[in-house]
């Protein structure tokens, strides 16, 4: 048998940045009444961080028409400042109680948009030294006029690739680090082709058409030294003076540089609100503490918890433009859930039987869809019908033989067996 379910048409987004504002449109604009839950007292995200593209383009004015769109919609209510405190429910019936909210939210679907941070970096310097600072700070400053011109008018600048990704601690590649170096590197050299601008990389990684601002900048005079992990460069301060050293792999050789500024390309790091509201929707982290989607290919924004997706930083570092797109397939997989006006549950469902269940809780840890849960007054296993995707993994696990795959209890198959 199947058991239907009604859907609120509601939509919770987590996280108001770029990924979460895009999301929210897409579902809003599509009737659905949306909630952003945002724990900063602004919107925008990292994103305020991004002056312009690669391309050049500033991203302020997109920003901005963004966020007034975002607070003009009539189908979006936004929560600045709030923080989940419990997420209950499932697929098509979610109910969330947000910290210094007494009214929780009830919704249909969750998209998951908490963005990440910027690595604060501890070697190079950084911290001790005002003249070592990070590509984040410096793109601040290629902003402002007068700081630009600053900028541009010393003798020469070192940036350092891969500062906290693609070593022991995170093994993971930030993806957006090089085509920020190239973007800043560019710029400087546009205001003073004089400016040397020296990039020390292990792989320049700007794949799809961003190669060809990789070979602007060498055009413009851009010196990229190549280094491995295990000849990391050292910056030392001698004399009053920053002192780069590093050995080239191409010449097999040190190379000492005496720059002016040492810019660092800082790795993205997860959110670290991931590990409790993982916990909070039941939906696995990577390694990295990245959310792990249900399948890299044929799932990339669902997780297997149904009614929960992800985007944008998120899931794993990310240019905008790919924001954008894992934003808007996000809201479409939403919505997939949120046009229904009812949802019915599997027919072939795992079931309990109550007198030879003694509540061990092995069932729960197995279940890949957070379908079954421990009764704490009968102590024994509930199953969520709605959830429940009759994988059969609590029955195969379950040493009491308490638990029925319908349509394949222990009977069937024997009488299936016999006839055989």
């Amino acid at each position: 048998y199947k058991k239907s379910m009604g859907v609120n048409k509601g939509a919770l987004i987590i996280g108001g940045g770029l990924a979460g504002m895009t999301a929210a449109i897409d579902c809003a604009d599509q009737g659905f009444a949306v909630t952003i839950v945002e724990k900063q007292g602004e919107l925008g995200g990292n994103l305020r961080h991004v002056h312009t593209t690669l391309s050049g383009k500033e991203t302020a004015a997109t920003l901005d028409a963004l966020i007034q769109k975002v607070n003009n919609h009539p189908n979006i209510a936004i929560h600045l400042n709030s923080k989940i405190k419990s997420v209950s429910g499932y697929v098509g019936n979610f109910k969330t109680e947000l910290d210094g909210h007494a009214t929780p939210i009830e919704h249909g679907a969750v998209i998951v948009a908490t963005g990440a941070e910027q690595y604060e970096p501890t070697e190079y310097g950084f911290g001790k030294d005002e003249r070592v600072l990070t590509q984040q700070k410096l793109e601040d400053m290629l902003h402002q006029s007068e700081a630009a011109t600053a900028v541009a008018s010393l003798k020469s600048i070192v940036m350092i690739q891969c500062v906290g990704s693609r070593d022991e601690a995170r093994s993971y590649c930030s993806r957006v680090c090089c085509t920020n170096a190239l973007k800043n590197a560019i710029k400087i050299k546009e205001i003073n082709p004089k400016t040397a601008v020296y990039i020390l990389f292990r792989d320049i990684r700007t794949y799809g058409l961003r190669e060809k601002y990789y070979r602007q900048a060498r055009e413009k005079g851009v010196v990229f030294i190549r280094y491995d992990l295990a000849r990391k460069p050292r910056v030392q301060t001698t004399g009053g003076n920053l002192v780069v050293t590093v050995k080239d792999v191409m010449l097999g050789r040190n190379v000492s540089i005496k720059p002016d500024l040492c810019v660092l390309s800082a790795a993205i790091v997860a959110n670290p609100d991931n590990k409790t509201l993982s916990q909070f929707l039941k939906v696995p982290l990577e390694a990295d503490g990245f959310f792990l989607e249900a399948h890299v290919k044929l799932r990339p924004v669902d997780f297997a918890t149904e009614g929960v997706f992800v985007c944008g930083l998120a899931h794993y570092p990310k240019d905008i433009g790919e924001t954008i797109a894992q934003a808007r397939a996000a809201a479409a997989r939403a919505a997939t859930v949120l046009s229904k006006e009812t949802l019915e549950s599997e027919g072939k469902i795992s079931a309990i039987r109550a007198e030879l269940c003694s509540g061990c809780g092995l069932c729960v840890g197995v279940c890949a869809y957070n379908a079954i849960e421990i009764d704490p007054i009968k102590n024994i296993a509930v199953i969520n019908e709605t959830l429940c995707k009759g994988c059969g993994t609590c029955a195969a696990s379950c040493r009491a033989n308490a638990v029925d795959l319908n349509g394949f209890k222990n009977e069937q198959i024997l009488s299936m067996l016999s006839v055989i």
